[in-house]
């Protein structure tokens, strides 16, 4: 299984993003593709094509922002399917959601 942890040797990075990524020292691209990730997530309803085009305007392809709509659409259903069926998180996993080394 992958995490952030896996990805990136920056600790520190890890750390902001868990306590804040909002105020991270993600780059400009990251924290617009977390933000239109949390609108997908929260207010899916409310995307319109001026999301789509602040992507498009950071040079994001259309390949690319279809990519992150469509993992950032299976995690938010396999997590509400994980919660339909009341399933817990695997042994591995603590009470925040992190995996546990």
């Amino acid at each position: 299984m992958y995490d952030l942890r896996s990805e990136t040797e920056n600790q520190k990075l890890v750390d902001e993003i868990a306590h804040n990524w909002k105020n991270s020292s993600l780059t400009e691209t990251q924290i617009a593709i977390c933000l239109f990730a949390e609108k997908l997530t929260l207010q899916p309803s409310t995307i319109s094509r001026l999301d789509i085009e602040n992507l498009s305007n950071l040079d994001m392809s259309d390949k690319e922002i279809s990519e992150i709509v469509q993992i950032v659409s299976y995690f938010n259903y396999i997590n509400r399917v994980a919660d339909g069926l009341g399933l817990e998180p695997e042994e591995f996993i603590d009470e925040k959601g992190y995996k546990i080394n």
